[in-house]
């Protein structure tokens, strides 16, 4: 069903069981799956959208990217199935750098107000909270949750089944599994209670706490853990990750407090 009042470029291509509600504008190059609702006065431009959707009233999905070097060059938004994308939402389409495209997978939740920028790119089963914002090319792994309010520095990755709690912000990658809170969002712990959920064994939760407790310890270096890791502890895939992604970080992947740094050059005066 297309509403009277919808307004449709005449390149969209909708699928005939899809909803499009009142006052929705679908600009140029947009795909629209099977069952998806766009309930209404959303606004959509150069995306292909998946089965199953849910985009919500004002949120804008495919505008231009933030980004003064771009020139109106084809790029896009592609969505997964099953993604919920609530009011207010932007999800800008990609910069002419990379492939292109901002990417997000399938049952992801986009809470209100949530900001996702050019050429990121969300795993399966991601939620962002109220406010959530990504800077440009940030990668965030499967089942990450994102807290509200929360800010990632462009280039940011966050990995696999973190967890990051509201209000925090970061300018490097968080390792997988872990959960942090604060500015920046030093990691607290492993994210036990997600790993169980997603079946994950209580032999390898437990292995992989103690490769963790390694990595954040203040006794050992980044080097140090990871060989102490290699050394001491049974490996597995989760741990294999930790290491891996470690490795590959451009950044820096943020594993203990500058706290006390930071103290020491603000009391210089």
């Amino acid at each position: 069903m297309i509403h009277p009042s919808a307004i449709i470029h005449e390149t969209a291509k909708i699928a005939e069981d899809a909803y499009i509600g009142p006052n929705v504008v679908i600009g140029e190059n947009v795909v629209i799956g099977s069952g998806t609702r766009v309930i209404s006065s959303a606004f959509i431009e150069f995306a292909e959208i998946g089965k199953n959707c849910t985009i919500s009233p004002f949120a804008t999905i495919g505008s231009e990217p933030q980004d003064l070097g771009y020139k109106g060059e084809p790029t896009k938004v592609v969505i997964g199935d099953e993604v919920i994308i609530k009011e207010n939402v932007t999800v800008h389409r990609g910069a002419a750098c990379g492939d292109f495209t901002t990417k997000i997978g399938n049952k992801c939740l986009l809470m209100a107000g949530v900001h996702v920028a050019h050429n990121c790119v969300l795993a399966d089963q991601v939620i962002m909270a109220n406010l959530a914002t990504l800077g440009g090319h940030c990668h965030v792994g499967f089942g990450a949750w994102l807290g509200g309010m929360t800010v990632f520095h462009q280039n940011v990755r966050v990995g696999d089944m973190a967890i990051i709690s509201g209000f925090s912000a970061t300018r490097q990658d968080i390792l997988p599994y872990s959960k942090g809170e604060g500015r920046p969002p030093v990691p607290k712990g492993l994210n036990v209670v997600a790993m169980r959920r997603r079946g994950v064994s209580k032999e390898d939760r437990i292995n992989t706490n103690a490769a963790f407790k390694l990595l954040v310890s203040p006794e050992y270096n980044t080097t140090q853990a990871i060989e102490k890791i290699k050394a001491d502890i049974r490996m597995n895939e989760y741990i294999e990750k930790m290491i891996e992604f470690i490795k590959s970080s451009k950044r820096g992947v943020l594993l203990k407090s500058h706290k006390q740094g930071f103290e020491s050059l603000n009391n210089e005066e």
